[in-house]
């Protein structure tokens, strides 16, 4: 079987050493790799400062894949090492959620249809009745989620005993046009995936693409990040740009927009679902094929 390894730790001697020692004892071929050295905030490279991150896709007998996690314990001891094991044949339960827009919805239905998404979607969440013809269409159910001032918090505890009913593991904010409580965002760190165009800071509000008309903007563009308290901010996954003319009136950067951000969106989940993102504080790393 082949599986993926990640590892993250303080910068130091012998770790590359180390692991393919460890691989190369239980016969364990890799078959992909690639590694990287973040220095600490204005310092230069020296022995025991920074993080260093560390992908590897393997083959190991499933017989030796105990002895090989054993292993991999005492890597994480001896170097203060973040580990952690997958099948490269293990798929993502998600959570999909949207509000009125679908296209980035509908994008990754087509993707996960045609097997080029490695997600399998256990529900869609919504705060409109609008998607949930095509969500059950597809077999996948689909919750209504209203959500008010009165009642955020009910419905984000339906949402928490939902994620844990479904064994959830992912959830994509796929357009989902409600902002999410700094508790919520915070106990799942790392799990929620939000994409939106990549105007921000400069146009904040409703009908951004009008207002960047507006202001002549030769570029939109798409971000896809994972969520934290800070609206909008946290650790960027992907994103895209696309240069636009003065011939495209508001409504074709509305359109063009919302192909960026549907392929953006779609892309960030593939490097999420195959452990090629690592979190760095406010950053990420991310190898890609």
């Amino acid at each position: 079987m082949n599986i993926v390894l990640k590892i993250s730790c303080p910068d130091q001697k012998g770790i590359v050493a180390s692991v393919a020692s460890r691989l190369s004892n239980l016969n364990c071929n890799i078959l992909e790799s690639s590694q990287f050295f973040q220095p600490d905030r204005g310092t230069e490279r020296k022995d025991g400062v920074g993080r260093f991150f560390m992908r590897i896709e393997c083959s190991v007998a499933e017989t030796a894949l105990a002895d090989l996690r054993s292993s991999l314990d005492d890597f994480g001891r001896e170097f203060s090492a973040d580990v952690s094991t997958t099948s490269d044949s293990q798929v993502v339960r998600t959570i999909l959620m949207v509000s009125k827009f679908d296209h980035c919805l509908q994008d990754i239905f087509y993707r996960v249809r045609t097997g080029t998404l490695p997600v399998e979607i256990v529900a869609v969440v919504s705060n409109h009745m609008d998607s949930q013809a095509d969500a059950e269409r597809r077999g996948i159910p689909f919750h209504f989620l209203q959500v008010t001032k009165e009642n955020k918090t009910e419905q984000e505890s339906k949402l928490d005993t939902l994620i844990k009913d479904t064994g959830a593991e992912l959830i994509v904010l796929a357009r989902y046009m409600q902002i999410l409580s700094d508790s919520f965002s915070s106990k799942y760190r790392g799990n929620i995936i939000n994409i939106h165009h990549s105007f921000l800071p400069a146009f904040k509000g409703a009908k951004p693409y009008h207002r960047a008309w507006d202001r002549g903007v030769k570029h939109i563009g798409a971000t896809a990040h994972y969520v934290t308290p800070d609206l909008d901010e946290g650790p960027i996954i992907e994103q895209d740009t696309e240069r636009v003319s003065h011939a495209c009136g508001p409504d074709e950067l509305v359109r063009r927009g919302r192909d960026i951000e549907a392929r953006v969106l779609s892309r960030a989940l593939k490097l999420h679902a195959e452990q090629r993102v690592f979190i760095n504080e406010n950053r990420t790393v991310v190898f890609e094929e």
